[in-house]
């Protein structure tokens, strides 16, 4: 029976998978999975704050908000590999099939990305910084917010997608190794670190930016849930490409929250 995960097992899966930091994966257990996705939110602040500096600098150099809303973005995406995003368009590809299960997965496992997948990208990116932009021009510290709490939802979602009772849609790959792995309770908690932490960050922005935060998670967590009760129905599970199209869904909803009033 493999040993207890010690915190630096989870935070290596965790910086180890849902990274490109240069962390080195010590376990690949399903203990250890199930640390490393606890940990995952942890993850997406070291990520959000890295795309939240990468901002600041930009405008404190001068930049406008849409540039400084383009490296915000560009940021996770480097610090992911772009797999998040390069899930996001599998995942839109095996939906659009119309295809049964099998076909839709053969299709996701694809090295190409087909139309629903390119459109999606275009469209989900050009909400990432038009929102970013917004938040930006609201502030320079509205923006900062923006990123980490939505860096932050996206990898509570996948936290939320590993917890007990989601299977996976294939017998290997990331999808297997962290599906439900978390406990039900271990998810709740997650989500109410997670919204203490943006009610917190949001703090600085006022009464209005606590309530704000605090809606960006819940409703990023919440349209990512939709998205993963349908894949689950289409797929029979999940699988990597899935984990990385919730992310990514769930911190465009989070950005564009964090955009408005």
């Amino acid at each position: 029976m493999p040993a207890p995960p010690s915190l630096t097992d989870g935070l290596r899966f965790a910086f180890g998978t849902l990274t490109a930091l240069p962390v080195r994966l010590t376990r690949w257990d399903r203990p250890a999975a199930r640390a490393g996705m606890l940990c995952a939110p942890l993850a997406g602040l070291v990520v959000g704050a890295l795309a939240a500096v990468t901002g600041l600098l930009l405008l404190f150099l001068g930049a406008g908000a849409p540039l400084a809303a383009v490296a915000t973005v560009a940021v996770p995406a480097v610090l992911t590999r772009g797999l998040h995003l390069d899930g996001l368009a599998d995942t839109a590809d095996g939906l659009g099939s119309g295809k049964p299960a099998e076909d839709a997965l053969r299709i996701m496992k694809q090295s190409d990305i087909g139309p629903f997948g390119v459109i999606t990208l275009v469209l989900v990116l050009l909400a990432q910084v038009a929102a970013l932009a917004q938040a930006y021009d609201g502030g320079w510290a509205g923006g900062a917010c923006a990123a980490v709490v939505a860096a932050a939802a996206a990898r509570l979602a996948l936290t939320l997608a590993a917890r007990t009772g989601v299977p996976p849609a294939r017998p290997e790959g990331l999808g297997a190794a962290v599906a439900g792995v978390v406990p039900v309770p271990g998810a709740v908690a997650a989500a109410l670190a997670v919204a203490g932490l943006a009610a917190a960050g949001g703090a600085f922005l006022g009464t209005y930016g606590i309530l704000r935060a605090v809606l960006a998670v819940v409703l990023a967590v919440g349209v990512a849930e939709l998205l993963l009760r349908h894949c689950v129905r289409r797929f029979g599970g999940v699988t990597g490409d899935v984990l990385g199209g919730l992310a990514e869904t769930a911190a465009t909803t989070a950005l564009v929250v964090m955009s408005l009033g």
